[in-house]
């Protein structure tokens, strides 16, 4: 049984397999993505483990969890700085490291790119969201997931009741923002609105502007 199969029948995907044209993406990062998560990703999409664990993707629906996008230079470039300025103790030279996923608490998880041309050999490592604490493990990151939701392996990073239900996987989708169409506003006829102020016991000036309240008023009772 191959470690993406273990992985299925152990936390079953909802979605039929994904297509994604793994070519186009190794080209885009300049590196070759390993093959494990390449089966992963087409077989999973985009979305996370437990309600904890997200895995980076390329069509993930925010550029937040997009394996494309603009996270992995940002978080190498804040390792950077900690790694030059002793602020952390980071393990890893930061251009060896490259973001593949992130947890509910803010820790990341990378991929160790070494040695650059041979995936198939990168290992796993852990952060601490806000701390020095490091996690390593030796293996891909399907297999790394399997050891974890299996509870074998423990992240100290990770909570205590990570496990405290059966391992889930719940699928995420862009979020579809319907724009609000574009209401001008309502010239009006400043004579009849003080008009029907004073009418209705508003106290409004003779000249100049006409209250806000007063407009809003007026507003309501003319639109409905």
């Amino acid at each position: 049984m191959t470690d993406l199969e273990a992985l299925v029948r152990l936390c079953p995907p909802p979605n039929p397999p994904m297509h994604i044209n793994w070519d186009g993406i190794d080209a885009r990062l300049g590196m070759p993505v390993p093959e494990d998560y390449k089966a992963l990703a087409d077989r999973y999409g985009p979305g996370g483990f437990c309600d904890y664990l997200t895995l980076y993707h390329p069509h993930g629906p925010t550029e937040y969890v997009n394996l494309t996008g603009p996270m992995p230079a940002r978080i190498r470039s804040y390792l950077r700085t900690d790694y030059d300025r002793g602020t952390y103790p980071v393990p890893y030279d930061p251009d060896h490291l490259f973001t593949c996923g992130v947890t509910g608490n803010g820790e990341c998880i990378f991929w160790i790119t070494d040695p650059a041309t041979d995936s198939s050999r990168w290992r796993i490592a852990v952060n601490e969201a806000r701390g020095p604490v490091w996690f390593t493990y030796d293996g891909t990151v399907t297999s790394f997931l399997i050891s974890v939701l299996t509870g074998e392996t423990r992240v100290p990073q990770f909570p205590a009741g990570l496990l405290d239900e059966p391992p889930t996987f719940s699928p995420s989708h862009p979020v579809l923002v319907k724009p609000q169409p574009y209401v001008a506003p309502v010239a009006h006829d400043t004579g009849a609105l003080r008009a029907w102020a004073r009418e209705n016991g508003y106290d409004v000036p003779a000249r100049g502007r006409v209250p806000a309240g007063v407009r809003q008023a007026w507003e309501d009772a003319h639109n409905h």
